[in-house]
């Protein structure tokens, strides 16, 4: 018998077209676990239409680690010696590395990775900042409270909980709920459409996006976005007949009311797969050219669904999107400068499509990692380390600034670990305060969505925790 080996992705995505076909109890309880809808809990939600202008937080997972010491590194001489004497074999060389002149200068010269053009002219325009050594912790963190193992995060240095802990910004347990999701649970009745999350996922389930009452609405980068039962929106006969079966099914009236529910979120769940496609379909056209790389596609997937905002009838939304390939052990150099060219070429195609709709200073995109790398090397990679630096990109940006602290990169610094595994001294949660202040969270609603935050800053409803979104 043959074996085949699936990913998780593949896994859910055959789950989803392959639902027709299941039974019904099994039909209807995929649909419902795979989040892709909230219509049950939909029809008891209050109605709070905001007078405030549409806004966006398109989160970029880079997945796997991003050795973000080699996306913007010290150019100077004496720093420079530093960075190239910490990494050895996988330092870039100081003349390839593209100049950056922020608004906000150290007394330090930094570069960026040679494939990020775009990036650097983004940076140098006033549409990207950078926000250096941020990281996930539960209250600010010495060498010694490290080596007294002082209130650390959970499984430090792990790949799924590091991951996990970016998305909850609970580091000190392992939390079910995601900022994103706590952030809409507050503000989703902003938005008319409540057919539809106000978050929305390029890469399936997903912690960033859960909340007690908003999940995420998965969509694909294919065709217009929405995930339709199989063969559900084709007229051939053996789809029609299907299609008519199926909706005698779910017309028929349910004396449990469990059967009943299921019916219910079923239908509303296609009726808004169907008229979300509808406004992917019709919504404004964009020219913006972008690449044919799976990244790009769900950057272009994200711009047509803002450009569908008004047919929609939403005025926030969150999108979540991965880029993966970043557990970089080996083969750094040649697959890090791969994945910074896919990175730098999707922001740029977003970026224009951004300005295209008109929406630049009401979009804002940034990253998130599990960690950065170890400065020193392990023959051709890095292994896991903790803090790293953070991208933010959109009109919205007080942007050519680097905020935070660079950190020295020579080994045994007050920062460093070990092997050059640097202590954040920006927690996630003042980088995620910040995007949530501008996106229309309350100061007062911060420790609802952040718990930790009064650990690194007292919420003021005149106050920037970082300063990045002006």
């Amino acid at each position: 018998m043959s074996k085949h080996k699936h990913t998780r992705r593949e896994f859910l995505g055959r789950a989803i077209t392959g639902c027709a076909s299941l039974g019904v109890t099994t039909l209807f309880s995929g649909i419902t676990n795979m989040g892709l809808l909230n219509a049950a809990a939909a029809a008891n939600r209050p109605f709070n239409r905001s007078t405030n202008n549409y806004k966006a937080l398109v989160c970029i997972m880079l997945n796997g680690g991003n050795d973000s010491y080699n996306m913007l590194v010290p150019r100077g001489t004496d720093e420079y010696a530093e960075y190239a004497t910490a990494r050895t074999n996988l330092s870039l060389e100081q003349s390839s590395l593209l100049p950056i002149n922020p608004l906000n200068p150290d007394g330090k010269s930094y570069g960026l990775h040679p494939n990020l053009s775009s990036i650097q002219t983004l940076f140098e325009s006033g549409d990207a900042a950078f926000v250096a050594n941020v990281g996930a912790l539960v209250q600010p963190t010495t060498l010694a409270d490290f080596q007294a193992k002082n209130n650390l995060p959970v499984n430090l240095f792990s790949h799924s909980d590091q991951r996990l802990h970016w998305q909850t910004s609970v580091p000190q347990d392992v939390a079910s709920l995601g900022w994103a999701g706590r952030l809409a649970d507050i503000l989703y009745t902003n938005n008319v459409n409540q057919d539809v999350s106000m978050n929305i996922s390029l890469d399936g389930i997903n912690v960033f996006q859960r909340g007690n009452v908003i999940k995420e609405y998965a969509i694909s980068a294919e065709g217009t976005g929405s995930v339709l039962l199989n063969g559900y929106d084709q007229n051939d006969l053996r789809n029609v007949l299907k299609r008519q079966t199926l909706d005698n099914m779910l017309d028929h009236t349910y004396n449990n009311i469990l059967e009943t529910a299921y019916s219910n979120t079923v239908v509303d769940s296609n009726n808004s797969s169907l008229a979300f496609s509808s406004a992917i379909a019709t919504g404004t056209p964009i020219t913006t050219s972008f690449g044919a790389d799976s990244f790009s596609q769900k950057m272009l997937m994200v711009a047509k669904t803002i450009a569908a905002r008004d047919i929609l009838n939403v005025s926030n939304q969150t999108f979540f999107v991965e880029i993966g390939g970043f557990d970089t052990h080996n083969n750094f150099l040649v697959e890090h400068a791969d994945l910074m060219t896919q990175l730098d070429a999707g922001i740029a195609s977003f970026s224009a499509a951004m300005n295209e709709l008109g929406v630049n200073n009401d979009v804002t995109t940034f990253t998130m990692s599990d960690f950065s790398r170890k400065l020193v090397s392990n023959g051709d990679g890095a292994d896991h380390a903790w803090g790293g630096h953070a991208l933010v990109i959109g009109g919205a940006v007080d942007g050519q600034k680097i905020f935070g602290q660079y950190p020295d990169l020579y080994l045994g610094n007050p920062l460093d670990t070990g092997s050059g595994r640097i202590i954040p001294t920006t927690s996630c949660d003042e980088y995620f305060a910040e995007l949530a202040l501008w996106f229309g969270a309350s100061s007062a609603d911060l420790d609802q969505i952040l718990p930790n935050i009064n650990n690194f800053w007292t919420p003021a409803p005149d106050g920037a925790p970082v300063g990045f979104m002006g």
